[in-house]
């Protein structure tokens, strides 16, 4: 990352999809690198399955938490309905956004198909990755749990986030337990090995 570049990373998804975990292990990863770092949290309906948005900066001088309008440069969704709720912080000269390909949302309008989700996310941002979780966490396990850290490894094989893998590894031992570290470890590992494929 350049130098007086600030990262700004939004993460979306709703209560139990691990969306505040994810966003402490980057946080967490990106401090031990030596930038700075501003995180913050909504809430909002979260503990209920509703939505919940986490914003993360993190550079050489940060002074707010808050990722502008129009202001991201990664998106982070855990589930491709989510993705929507991010909207307003879309550019489409820079912002990538990088997606669960899976609906799980537990919202009683979530019959929306993916087959008009799809093309509105592409036309609005630099670049719509879509990533199928379940086929390639099924390789592994059948808890849909671990999407986060499958996202996240395939973030970084994809070289759009700006930390080292050895910070990403020291985050992960810190917050995840123990009995689930090994397990999680290898979803990290696929998600980068077929991010390099694709």
């Amino acid at each position: 990352m350049k130098k007086n570049k600030t990262f700004n990373l939004v993460i979306v998804g709703y209560g139990g999809q691990g969306v505040i975990t994810l966003a402490e292990i980057i946080a967490n990863a990106a401090f031990a690198q030596g930038y700075e770092v501003k995180q913050t949290e909504n809430h909002g309906l979260s503990q209920r399955g509703g939505l919940l948005e986490c914003h993360l900066r993190f550079g050489q001088e940060v002074f707010s938490p808050l990722v502008k309008r129009g202001g991201a440069d990664l998106i982070i969704s855990l589930d491709l309905f989510d993705a929507f709720s991010s909207l307003n912080y879309v550019n489409k000269k820079k912002t990538i956004i990088l997606t669960n390909s899976e609906i799980f949302s537990p919202y009683p309008f979530k019959e929306i198909s993916p087959k008009k989700i799809i093309p509105f996310l592409k036309k609005i941002s630099k670049k719509l990755i879509l990533v199928p979780t379940l086929k390639l966490i099924g390789n592994i396990s059948k808890e849909t749990s671990m999407i986060n850290t499958l996202i996240l490894g395939y973030a970084l094989g994809k070289k759009l986030l700006p930390i080292k893998k050895k910070f990403i590894l020291k985050a992960m031992t810190e917050k995840i337990r123990p009995q689930f570290l090994e397990k999680n470890k290898k979803i990290f590992d696929l998600g980068i090995q077929v991010a390099k494929k694709h």
